[in-house]
């Protein structure tokens, strides 16, 4: 509804920033650094991701030379050659964690796999969240992010007298980023019908298994329309998110779920 005019006939990972929908910007993200394996967890419109990967147009994004009217194509560089995806229908009106549940088979043999909610982007060193993640004992790990609204907070005091205004984003409120990391054992904590970072992160917080990343560099969601402006903006000089620009790639084999919602 926030994304109105622009989501009304995509699920959101599908809404675009430039050439390509903001799903393919998050999962160049994941491979630049060796997470070529994806899981795409299906809901509301799913057939429309489907649709995108099963008629991919390398042209959108890629350098190539046409010839003999148009017979002969030759791409100067690829995006997708080394991805694998497998598409799994998980519900329209599934909550994250029963479509978590429902790719569970598809991760055999994965001692750890990568989740993301598709509707935010980040340059977030992803080696060092795993190393972190690795020489722990969490099971679970989030991204913490500082929020980007414009909203101010307030502070009172004893009767309605204000003692303090500051920016949200400048405040000490941390929230999820949707960025996680886990081990299979997430599995062992979720029960059906359950919302992935309710009851079974309360379980984790109290077994002391889950990790929280703070980070304060770039982070920004795509809820509204305000929202899907910046990006557009920023995919037209910065793009802070595309770190496959900016370095050389990172060898990994951890499976990446993603999204972990379509609707």
């Amino acid at each position: 509804m926030r994304l109105r005019g622009y989501a009304d006939d995509v699920p959101k990972p599908m809404v675009q920033i430039g050439t390509r929908p903001i799903l393919w910007h998050l999962m160049k993200y994941y491979a630049h650094y060796g997470h070529k394996d994806f899981i795409l967890c299906l809901g509301y419109k799913g057939n429309c991701i489907k649709d995108y990967f099963l008629h991919y147009d390398e042209a959108a994004s890629n350098d190539f030379v046409w010839s003999q009217g148009g017979k002969n194509i030759h791409f100067l560089n690829r995006d997708i050659d080394d991805w694998t995806i497998t598409f799994v229908e998980t519900g329209v009106n599934a909550t994250i964690g029963e479509r978590l549940r429902a790719v569970e088979s598809y991760l055999c043999g994965e001692e750890m796999f990568l989740a993301n909610y598709s509707d935010g982007l980040s340059d977030v060193p992803l080696p060092q969240v795993l190393e972190r993640f690795r020489r722990s004992k969490a099971i679970a790990s989030l991204l913490l992010v500082q929020p980007t609204a414009t909203f101010d907070i307030v502070r009172c005091g004893p009767g309605g007298a204000v003692t303090n205004i500051c920016g949200l984003g400048e405040s000490e409120i941390w929230i999820n980023g949707g960025f996680f990391v886990f081990r299979r054992e997430i599995f062992e904590h979720m029960y059906p019908g359950e919302e992935l970072v309710r009851e079974p992160f309360r379980r984790l917080i109290e077994k002391k298994a889950l990790l929280a990343n703070k980070y304060s560099g770039f982070w920004q969601c795509m809820d509204t329309f305000k929202d899907k402006q910046r990006l557009e903006e920023l995919n037209q000089g910065s793009a802070p998110w595309k770190v496959w620009h900016r370095t050389a790639t990172v060898s990994a084999a951890d499976s990446v779920v993603v999204p972990a919602t379509a609707g």
